[in-house]
């Protein structure tokens, strides 16, 4: 009797076991299933992310350093996209607006007021009429710090903040209902130094943008070669700072580098940061907040010590980066789609000082904002070889050092 008992209970065992071993290959098979899918809309949301829109005219607003007698502005051009033609539209008379940005819906422009080099700045706050191509001052807000230089917004719309070079530090401000600015909201201050006994004696904030998924706020500091990284934070009340000091963390960057700015890939998780200082690209694999260098390649290769600017192009392919002071041009770079790295493929001598570039939203065509030149020259992008062609199309404008795109409106 125990015997058969002990059969039956091996042949119920036996059973048992075959019902969980069919079991795992269920889910098993569930579980590679939903990997496959999870990597093939991973895949293609990354193809979506590149997906080149916007062709035709669009809007090119243009930053300037003023003067009494050269710029006063603002400009605004309408450019088409598809063959390099512009027409100049509007003037915004402010001082030093020597960087913009656009609100999501582009119906608000936000720049810097860079004064002289002790002064605090300014942040301005303008409406942009989309059918007609003008702009309309809404209010001004000092940012309590020098040298404003760079300007950012949220994906939201509600929070801006201002990189300020000489002050060594982040102004925040909150977007009011009518796009305006509200006072500063906090204003982060940073110190430390560099191995650059001249370009290095203190904090020189030159950078500040959002992660992609708009959980972070990045800045460069090239006075202590240092990117620093930041929480964003839903501010729920007026007057809530919307990044969080406590949770700064910086990561460090070859002594010397001089951080100046950077660039997010479209598609994939990499970051490359131009070093104003060292000339060089550093490639940084990117990873929730996190970044791990896993590359450095040279932009300057003739030792000018005046990198610039750096874009990726929108298809993901290439990487562009200016350098000033000697042999101007933009470095060419292709990139590695398996791991993002970069291979040097060419440069494209420029004018004097091209401070800051712009890439058309389709990829054909790159706009140089060559300072020292007074000009805006367009260049042709071979989607192929990611190489440049001068179209010979150039915008003269005294000044110029920041360039945006915006879609126009239909007019009615």
């Amino acid at each position: 009797m125990r015997y058969i008992r002990n059969s039956k209970l091996h042949k119920i065992f036996k059973m048992n076991k075959n019902i969980i071993y069919v079991l795992s290959l269920i889910v098993l098979l569930f579980s590679c299933t939903e990997k496959k899918n999870k990597k093939e809309s991973l895949e293609k949301s990354r193809e979506t992310a590149i997906v080149l829109p916007q062709t035709g005219e669009m809007y090119l607003l243009v930053g300037t350093y003023t003067s009494v007698k050269g710029s006063k502005g603002i400009y605004v051009y309408r450019f088409d996209t598809e063959t390099g033609e512009s027409e100049k539209v509007s003037i915004m008379e402010v001082a030093n607006p020597s960087y913009l940005t656009l609100s999501p819906d582009e119906e608000f422009v936000y720049s810097v007021g860079e004064n002289a080099e002790e002064e605090e700045g300014m942040a301005h706050a303008f409406s942009f009429d989309k059918k007609t191509g003008q702009l309309t001052l809404i209010n001004s807000q000092s940012t309590q710090s020098a040298g404003p230089c760079y300007i950012t917004i949220d994906k939201k719309g509600k929070n801006v903040h201002t990189a300020n070079y000489s002050g060594g530090s982040i102004s925040s401000f909150q977007v009011r209902n009518d796009g305006g600015l509200s006072e500063l909201v906090s204003l982060i201050q940073f110190k430390g130094s560099g191995t650059d006994t001249v370009r290095q004696k203190s904090s020189h904030v030159h950078c500040v943008q959002y992660s992609p998924d708009g959980r972070y706020l990045f800045a460069t500091d090239l006075g202590t070669d240092k990117i620093y990284r930041m929480e964003a934070m839903e501010a729920v009340f007026e007057g809530q700072p919307s990044i969080s000091e406590s949770t700064l963390i910086a990561f460090v960057t070859p002594p010397g580098t001089g951080p100046r700015h950077f660039d997010f890939h479209p598609g994939e998780d990499y970051v490359y940061l131009l070093g104003e200082l060292s000339g060089e690209v550093i490639v940084y694999d990117y990873n929730d907040g996190y970044l791990k260098m896993k590359q450095t390649i040279a932009s300057d290769t003739v030792g000018a010590r005046g990198s610039a600017d750096i874009h990726v192009s929108p298809d993901g392919k290439f990487l562009y980066t200016s350098n000033r002071l000697e042999a101007d041009g933009i470095a060419i770079f292709s990139i590695n789609p398996n791991d993002g790295k970069l291979t040097r493929v060419g440069y494209q001598l420029t004018a004097r000082h091209p401070r800051n570039f712009v890439i058309t939203p389709n990829g054909k065509f790159l706009l140089v904002a060559s300072r020292d030149d007074n000009k805006i020259q367009v260049f042709a992008i071979d989607n192929q070889t990611g190489l440049l062609t001068d179209t010979n199309q150039d915008i003269l404008l005294d000044k110029p050092v920041c360039l945006k795109f915006a879609a126009m409106a239909n007019r009615e």
